[in-house]
């Protein structure tokens, strides 16, 4: 490959991504989506104007990095803390549901596979792409119906954010158990190592940065630190203990995420991310998705996946919900919040896939589950929203 052809393909990704992202927003949906199709429509297996390659594969992994910390970043910890033990249950709940799910749903198809075999970690992994939750399409809808401040939504909020730590959590176990020279023992022992160190070199680092924040406040050297800070932990992450750069990376992104310039370091982040590195992540999802070998089986397998996770998501976070006192209005709505998949299940997917945990075809599934989740959640809630105003009428 010429050295010189990367720049047209960067040229055709950042035109097509962006032009499908803007009419994926049109149509209501999530810009994600239109850029996974753009990458699946000049992709090997359509137009074939772009070949994947491994500049581009590095380009996407800078990408889902940058993703995450940008996550980290956005966690509001004040707001996890108020909220306390209900959502923790919640995301636990909903984490634990789908996960089985989708182990149950891949072993149904494939067969029961043995405790500890390729096929069994296969089938666990199923279930981790399901447990993630993206509430970006729920915050909109809940803006829009002025709901977003309630005590539903906050605790589909602070749920989603819990939801998320304990996927990648569970992400970073399933990894460290496929590696065959891994025992459980020094996963364990590697993972609760890695927090800890996180812990303690955070701690530092955030007093560092609060006091050349309070020194130096909105100026470049603070979001560029950060980014560096962002690099490193997901660099330690894998070199040292094993656990995915993408945990290294969400945990710099929390690290940050209470200083007072946070917001200022995400939306520089967000430069880079937004015009080449998140179009060039999303569209290489598009561009490793194989459609060649598609057939009705596995068709049936996407649908029977789609809906195990909506409804697994509904069960789990609805069911303790209900629990936990909330009225069975309540509940189902916080279920159906919690339903929505995005950026998260993508990077996840894109993980199973560099540790041999997912095959290209199955992308289809996830790609899927996102669209549909991403169109059907709006409609669900407004539909159980207008139910209150009709109880309350009458």
């Amino acid at each position: 490959m010429e050295t010189y052809s990367i720049f047209k393909d960067l040229a055709i990704i950042i035109i097509f991504a962006k032009l499908f992202g803007i009419l994926a927003r049109k149509c209501k949906a999530p810009q994600v989506v239109g850029e996974i199709i753009a990458g699946l429509l000049i992709g090997p297996s359509l137009l074939g104007l772009v070949q994947q390659s491994d500049f581009l594969t590095r380009m996407a992994e800078i990408g889902v990095v940058l993703l995450m910390f940008s996550a980290g970043l956005e966690t509001n910890l004040k707001e996890l803390m108020k909220t306390g033990p209900v959502a923790l249950l919640i995301a636990c709940s909903g984490v634990f549901v789908p996960l089985l799910g989708g182990a149950l749903l891949y072993m149904g198809f494939y067969g029961m596979a043995p405790w500890g075999s390729e096929e069994f970690y296969k089938a666990v992994f199923m279930g981790v792409i399901m447990t993630a939750t993206s509430v970006s399409i729920t915050v909109q809808s809940l803006k829009e119906m002025g709901k977003l401040k309630g005590k539903v939504g906050t605790t589909i909020l602070s749920a989603a954010i819990i939801d998320d730590v304990i996927g990648i959590i569970v992400l970073t176990f399933v990894i460290g158990f496929k590696n065959p020279q891994s025992n459980p023992g020094s996963v364990v022992l590697s993972t609760v190592l890695f927090f800890i160190m996180a812990l303690v070199v955070g701690f530092i680092v955030f007093k560092v940065f609060k006091k050349l924040d309070e020194r130096y406040p909105h100026t470049q050297r603070i979001p560029i630190l950060g980014l560096a800070l962002c690099f490193f932990f997901a660099y330690a992450a894998e070199k040292y203990f094993g656990i995915a750069d993408i945990t290294g990376a969400y945990v710099a992104g929390i690290v940050l995420c209470s200083i007072r310039d946070s917001s200022y370091i995400d939306r520089k982040m967000e430069v880079s991310s937004y015009i080449i590195f998140g179009p060039v992540f999303f569209a290489s999802i598009g561009l490793k998705t194989s459609i060649d070998n598609v057939s009705a089986a596995l068709l049936l397998f996407s649908a029977g996946f789609v809906i195990v996770a909506l409804i697994t998501k509904i069960v789990g976070c609805g069911l303790m919900a209900r629990l936990c006192r909330f009225r069975f209005q309540d509940s189902l709505k916080i279920g159906v919040g919690m339903m929505t998949r995005g950026e998260v299940a993508l990077i996840v997917a894109q993980k199973g896939l560099s540790v041999g945990l997912l095959t290209p075809e199955y992308f289809t599934a996830v790609i899927l589950l996102i669209i549909v989740s991403s169109i059907s959640t709006p409609i669900l809630l407004k539909l159980l929203y207008s139910k209150d105003k009709e109880t309350a009428a009458a």
